[in-house]
Formats: structure tokens, sequence, C-alpha cells
């Protein structure tokens, strides 16, 4: 039998309801890196409310200019990352046919190439964490699992995605956290 990893590269993380007032309070992010060193993280549910072109100082292609610009994470605001998914990426950094970028250049070529299957986040900041800190905040409770897909990254509304997550793991614990308000005075 396999050995389940310790390690959460490809796995999505979500507010177990613990992490109410803070900023992670009700998001999900995707963990692209996590290794003995740290992990590397983006939030997929919390929106700039702005658009790659309004942002980003370049002579980007339509395509990524007019994407929405998510916030990552509270780690370097002003770093740019990105989430290209298509039907075939061969060597996918995160997931089968999900790559993790950073290069403006690679951002461009992705945006000139033509693929109806492609897709692409771009996000500013990203969340950090160093050696041991995601595996102390996973004893604490602090975080939920689940396995990340295209479907649900790319798919998903983000305003609804936190929801949708608990929904799809089910149990009695996942459908009440899922119906819970923002600030739970309001209960």
């Amino acid at each position: 039998m396999a050995e389940k990893s310790k390690y959460l590269k490809g796995q999505l993380l979500l507010d177990s309801g613990e992490l109410q007032g803070s900023f992670f309070q009700h998001t999900v992010l995707i963990i692209c890196e996590h290794d003995v060193n740290g992990a590397f993280g983006l939030i997929l549910n919390r929106t700039t409310g702005n658009k790659a072109g309004e942002m980003i100082v370049a002579d980007l292609p339509d395509t990524i200019r007019q994407q929405p610009l998510f916030v990552g994470g509270p780690v370097q605001p002003a770093a740019l990352s990105f989430l290209h998914a298509d039907s075939f990426i061969p060597d996918a950094t995160v997931l089968p046919n999900l790559s993790l970028g950073h290069s403006l250049d690679t951002l461009m070529e992705i945006g000139e190439s033509f693929s109806e299957a492609k897709k692409v986040k771009l996000f500013a900041g990203y969340a950090g964490w160093s050696a041991g800190q995601l595996e102390n905040e996973m004893k604490r409770k602090s975080w939920l699992t689940h396995p990340a897909s295209v479907e649900l990254i790319f798919n998903t509304p983000p305003e609804k995605l936190w929801q949708a997550v608990l929904q799809i793991k089910g149990g009695w614990q996942n459908r009440i956290l899922s119906q819970s308000p923002d600030d739970l005075s309001w209960n």
C-alpha cells in the first residue's frame, strides 16, 4: 500500500472555521510547492477587483489583460504568480496539466499562444510558510484539505469556492460550516 505523503502539494487548503477574523478567513488555497523547507500557495477565491491590465505595467496580450487579478496572499503583494492549465502540459509543476509561473515572458507567451483549452489565473502576492509552519497549523486543525482539480480552480465562481468545496467534502459539519456567515455575531 502506498504511503500518504506528508506534503500537501496539489491539495486545496480550506479555512476550517478556526481562522475567524484572520486574513485567511473563508479562503481556499492551492498548495503549489511543499517540502521540508516550507510551502508556497495561492488564494483562489479573493479577487482584487481589478483586471490584470489595470495593474501590470506591460504590453500584455488582450487575453491576459482582461483576466481578473487575484490576491494570492499577504506575502510580497507586488509579486506576480500565475496558474496555467491546458489540455496537455508535459512538464506541469502543480498537478497534471496545471503549472505555476512567475515570469512575465512566459505569461506573454501563454497569452499569445492559441489553445481552446488554455486557462490562466493571475495573482498578486502569495501565501508562504517556513519549514514546519504549515504542519503545525494542520496539527492545530486550522485547515481542511481537499484534492485540487483544474475544474475546481477555473470553473467554480471564486466567491462560491469555499462553500462549494465544503459541500463536495460532505458531512454535516462541513455543510454547517459552509453556511456560516463571515461574522459569527450575525448568527
